[in-house]
């Protein structure tokens, strides 16, 4: 499903150079259920937007499905972020003048889908995240819970192989963080959607089969034996 291969990004303000990933490599199969740990600055967020396509790195190498990304055009990055990959972000993100029904449907437009398919797949996430009675409400008209079960849906309703969640319920109470982390297990079990998910919470990184560390923009396995390191 996704194969990293040392891969290193680098940022660079003026004369500052900031080695935000270092040599890390790491792969996750199809269906896996992955969480990723590491203090503020470790690197999880950056790894997080180059395996979403969002952001560029200056070595190694990324396969996606077998794709080497590095090869296609900004133009194909898109089409294959926008077919394969969905994202769930700690703010939510949804657009606040839009309602559920509105909000979700967004990623379908920008594949130019014909409106009754789009209404169909919509009506399809709205109906399994029992969204279906608040589909006319605008954001502010939601808990955050419900904000966040919509953008999960949003995610889910363009059928993605790969779901990336950064800090899913970074802005949730434990009975509605819980309540998410259920629905992403579902998700994971019935739908053999492959989640990799950075949290702060040891709890919730618990629940996914495979828990890692990111330290210093290095992969760290906890499962690798003694002082053996996943960074490649």
């Amino acid at each position: 499903m996704l194969k990293m291969a040392r891969i290193g990004k680098v940022y660079r303000t003026g004369l500052i150079e900031t080695a935000a990933l270092e040599e890390l490599s790491l792969e996750v199969a199809r269906g896996d259920f992955v969480s990723l740990m590491g203090p503020s600055g470790s690197g999880k967020t950056t790894f997080l937007n180059i395996a979403g396509l969002l952001d560029t790195f200056d070595t190694g190498r990324y396969l996606l499905d077998g794709v080497d990304v590095a090869r296609l055009r900004d133009d194909d990055q898109s089409r294959l972020r926008n077919e394969r990959i969905g994202f769930i972000f700690q703010s939510f993100n949804l657009i606040p003048d839009l309602d559920v029904f509105d909000n979700i449907e967004v990623p379908l437009r920008y594949r130019r889908m014909p409106a009754a398919l789009r209404r169909e797949r919509v009506e399809e996430v709205l109906v399994q995240l029992g969204l279906t009675a608040r589909m006319r409400h605008l954001p502010a008209q939601l808990s955050g819970g419900q904000q966040q079960r919509v953008a999960i849906a949003r995610a889910l309703v363009g059928r993605p192989q790969l779901l990336l969640a950064d800090e899913p319920t970074g802005n949730l109470d434990t009975i509605a963080s819980r309540q998410v982390l259920d629905l992403l297990e579902r998700i994971n079990l019935e739908q053999k959607t492959t989640i990799i998910m950075v949290t702060h919470d040891p709890a919730l990184a618990a629940r996914a089969r495979r828990k890692l560390h990111v330290l210093d923009g290095r992969l760290i396995d906890p499962r690798a034996s003694a002082g053996e390191r996943a960074q490649g």
